[in-house]
């Protein structure tokens, strides 16, 4: 019986990244012997054992065959007989498929050390298109290495399971989860450019996808683009490190400009309002957390009035944080306003502007929460008069920081 670390924190070690948590694969032993010695088995589908001390996971070395469509369509195998270089060449990329002995030996079948060193993500074998949510995983660790490039081959190998109809057969859990991970690394762009390369995009967000060569104007977008602003919107989130509700609000900001009609381009009139049923609908899909719908709604809805803020009446102020339910909810403001700054600094030349609108909606809303119901209720009013007596002082709070500037 031997083991090994193998995976990601061989790979992050290498790289001289902090290491994640470690996995390890156990080589010549049985179910049998492993709770002989104390593991504790969790796993469902394969041989999965926690450590009586650490509580770390060891799965015994195993080999899988396709059986079927999609992620679940897979047999496995594990026996004393599967030895190490069976376990990795299973695995997704030749930079995951390394493993690391006791004494600190790395062992590297497939060439993943070579190509760390070349900054390159290629595939360790034929069998990685049997699984589509490789695809995926291969546009995740693009956005979180992004000085590295994706092998020709490999590229080559997603547009055909593409094109072959394995994308077609993700779960929507597992689309978002990849998703939603890949908006949290680096460089998330990274990860919609390989898939919208390999109409991967079009098969699970095409909501997102028709936005690419999609013209606006170019006075406000230099970059003309649709799809490569909303990237570049995506990216200014990440460094202005966005929560993942504000970073999905501006990866889906703009789905109303890919539904405006030809004859109109390249203008967008009204595409905030009318990219919210596609808001809705890849939500549904995807089955969204409730905390990223609801600030991708909001988002979509609202950015361009946010872009106004220093020109706004104060009524207007007021409706906005009342739409934004941002007096009993203050904690909306924060990642709404990242989404909005992000909006407007994704765009080609003006990455390094500031944006006092923020900062404006941030004193105003400090300003109009402090008003409290108690002095309108203990003059007598009640009912809606008391709403419309908050309202109102609310506005009169917001018109002074105006006059003050």
């Amino acid at each position: 019986m031997a083991v090994y670390r193998v995976g990601g924190v061989v790979r992050d070690r290498l790289l001289g990244r902090p290491a994640s948590d470690a996995d390890y694969v156990v080589v010549g032993a049985t179910p049998e012997v492993m709770r002989e010695r104390g593991f504790r088995p969790v796993g469902r589908d394969f041989p999965v054992f926690l450590h009586p001390e650490t509580g770390e996971e060891y799965a015994l070395a195993r080999t899988e065959r396709k059986a079927g469509r999609g992620y679940h369509g897979f047999v496995f195998h594990t026996g004393p007989e599967v030895s190490l270089e069976d376990d990795l060449e299973r695995r997704d990329l030749t930079v995951n498929a390394m493993a690391q002995d006791a004494e600190g030996e790395i062992v590297d079948p497939f060439g993943g050390r070579r190509d760390l060193e070349a900054r390159v993500l290629r595939h360790v074998s034929p069998a990685f298109r049997e699984d589509p949510v490789r695809i995926l995983r291969l546009a995740r660790f693009q956005a979180r290495f992004p000085d590295f490039s994706v092998a020709e081959e490999t590229r080559a190998l997603c547009r055909r399971m593409v094109e072959d109809g394995e994308a077609d057969h993700l779960v929507p859990e597992r689309v978002w989860q990849e998703l939603s991970s890949a908006l949290m690394e680096v460089r998330p762009s990274k990860c919609f450019e390989l898939l919208h390369d390999t109409g991967a995009l079009a098969v699970i967000l095409p909501e997102l996808d028709r936005l690419f060569g999609v013209p606006q104007v170019a006075e406000h977008h230099p970059e003309i683009d649709a799809g490569v602003h909303t990237l570049m919107v995506v990216d200014q989130a990440a460094r202005l490190g966005g929560s993942l509700p504000a970073r999905f609000a501006a990866l889906v900001h703009d789905l109303g400009k890919g539904l405006t009609p030809a004859d109109e381009l390249p203008r967008h009139v009204g595409h905030e309002k009318a990219g919210l049923p596609a808001i809705r609908a890849v939500c549904e899909r995807l089955r969204v957390s409730v905390e990223c719908r609801d600030m991708a709604l909001l988002v979509g809805e609202h950015h361009l009035v946010a872009h106004r803020a220093l020109e706004l009446k104060p009524s207007t102020v007021v409706r906005l944080f009342e739409r934004l339910d941002a007096f009993r909810r203050p904690e909306r403001l924060e990642p709404f306003l990242l989404a909005c700054e992000a909006d407007r600094r994704g765009r080609t030349g003006r990455e390094g502007e500031t944006y006092p609108q923020a900062g404006f909606l941030r004193r105003a809303h400090a300003r109009a929460v402090g008003v409290s119901a108690r002095p309108f209720v203990e003059r007598g009013l009640k009912g809606p008069a008391v709403a419309e007596a908050i309202h109102a002082e609310r506005v009169k709070r917001v018109a002074e920081l105006k006059e003050v500037g």
